[in-house]
């Protein structure tokens, strides 16, 4: 029963993302390629727990729509897609693995992070409040 009810929450999760238009980066290849190329990417770092339901996915559904956006949104997994999560986290030099969390590149290298400590216990607005001013400085 227990595994049916976690496969329904990730399922949900992942929905989540797709409905606000984040592309899922399932393998290490796939991350290499969105965050390799040139221009700006947000990489939400998706998880299972409370904050990344309540905080942190309004706020990647809502930034989706900001004015100033980079030129991609894409979204690895973390604890299901291990290996993508993995290397998209060898983007995020000097920051140590968080989820939920998100990423803003610019041409490959990571210029901003808003980690779990960020989201956790925080209202959604603030974590939008952190990416606009990273869209409004990166993604112009």
């Amino acid at each position: 029963m227990q595994f049916n009810f976690l496969n329904d929450v990730v399922q949900m999760a992942r929905q989540d993302m797709d409905n606000a238009g984040y592309k899922q980066l399932t393998t290490p290849e796939e991350v290499d390629q969105a965050l390799g190329q040139k221009g700006t990417v947000l990489v939400m770092v998706n998880s299972v727990c409370g904050c990344a339901g309540g905080i942190a996915r309004p706020a990647a559904a809502y930034m989706a729509n900001y004015d100033n956006k980079p030129d991609q949104f894409v979204t690895v997994f973390a604890g299901q897609d291990k290996e993508a999560t993995a290397r998209a986290r060898e983007f995020f030099t000097d920051y140590p693995p968080s989820s939920p969390s998100f990423a803003l590149l610019k041409d490959g290298e990571i210029k901003m992070m808003v980690e779990r400590h960020e989201i956790e216990g925080h209202e959604p607005i603030e974590v939008v409040q952190k990416l606009e001013a990273a869209f409004d400085q990166y993604c112009r």
